[in-house]
């Protein structure tokens, strides 16, 4: 198993989520600062909007346009030419905050959330993943999971394996053509760890922040862990490979406490470590 060491690119944030590669540029949400950002390697980041209802998971839709979950309102947003407008409200689908999200080839996007009211201290529940049609139409393609967090498409775009915080788990889904999820599996159970946000390498393996234990961790289908990335005390968010090579993984990490966040302490950092494996290109 193979060891690395970060190396800090930028800090003074509160909380990261939702990382993308997109034309030359690392995208994020700065969830409890309330603002979405690019960042050229070597540059400054800079703001693209303030979403004052939290910002989170991002993607990119066929147009060009960012499609930017807004969380404490159950909408997807979608910035086009510097202007924001809903792509879909998911108020009446999902039972909790929305939270992470993939967008496929198609401009198809999946989307989950907490399934209960997280933040009020409201007792755990089961949750959905909703679809977003590219005209904004939505519809609950799975339930019953355990806290969906991050998720990846892979195998040509025929599967879509997500995180199941509560349950130490990536499970996978076979992807129809219409979209549409079936035979539910575990892909890889990760004992006493919490994923939260995954990405894709070249090679088919997913890369995991596990929160819980401050490790970024190279994944294969069934378990197996090649490679990890401790970042000691800290959180371990989300996770992006990119770079010019596609081998520079960007780990968002966390410094603080979760009572912290209502107060926007400023705990919220971009390593990277450089990776044998470049990007598989999801999320």
């Amino acid at each position: 198993m193979k060891t690395h060491q970060t190396r800090l690119l930028a800090d003074g944030f509160v909380f990261l989520e939702g990382p993308r590669w997109h034309a030359g540029k690392l995208w994020f949400s700065d969830m409890w600062g309330f603002k979405v950002y690019s960042l050229v390697p070597g540059g400054k980041p800079e703001v693209i909007c303030e979403m004052p209802t939290r910002p989170s998971g991002l993607g990119f839709l066929p147009d060009g346009s960012l499609s930017i979950v807004s969380m404490a309102d159950r909408r997807i947003m979608k910035l086009k030419d510097g202007e924001l407008s809903v792509h879909a409200d998911l108020s009446s689908l999902a039972k909790g905050d929305v939270n992470d999200t993939v967008t496929d080839a198609k401009g198809r996007v999946y989307a989950g959330n907490f399934g209960y009211d997280l933040f009020a201290g409201a007792p755990q529940a089961p949750a959905d993943l909703v679809l977003v049609e590219p005209d904004g139409r939505a519809r609950v393609v799975a339930s019953g999971l355990d806290f969906p967090n991050g998720a990846v498409i892979k195998d040509q775009g025929r599967t879509l394996v997500v995180a199941e915080t509560w349950s130490s788990r990536l499970s996978a889904f076979d992807i129809a053509a219409d979209g549409s999820l079936g035979n539910q599996r575990v892909y890889a159970s990760l004992p006493e760890r919490m994923p939260d946000g995954i990405c894709l390498d070249a090679e088919g393996a997913i890369w995991v922040a596990s929160f819980n234990s401050g490790e970024f961790l190279r994944v294969l289908e069934g378990g197996e862990i090649t490679d990890i990335v401790e970042v000691g005390d800290k959180r371990a968010v989300a996770c992006q490979l990119g770079g010019e090579d596609g081998k520079t993984l960007f780990c968002l990490t966390y410094d603080g406490q979760i009572e912290d966040l209502h107060q926007q302490k400023v705990a919220g950092a971009i390593e990277t470590v450089q990776v044998a494996v470049g990007s598989g290109g999801s999320p």
